[in-house]
């Protein structure tokens, strides 16, 4: 199962999960890196849903 949801292959810093979903929903990737590295070190577990979004978006 895939989300229809491309990887960037421009605006990457690992995979790039969070430039693609920058990419396609037309934000700024590095606010979203912003907020995603606040989500995660409050509690959100951040580094899994990262992985899980790394399994499931089309390369």
């Amino acid at each position: 199962m895939h989300i229809p949801i491309r990887r960037s292959h421009t605006n990457r810093v690992f995979a790039g999960v969070l430039g693609g979903l920058a990419e396609n929903f037309g934000w700024n990737p590095v606010v979203l890196r912003i907020i995603w590295i606040l989500l995660t070190f409050a509690g959100f577990s951040g580094l899994i849903a990262y992985l899980i979004l790394w399994l499931l978006m089309e390369p």
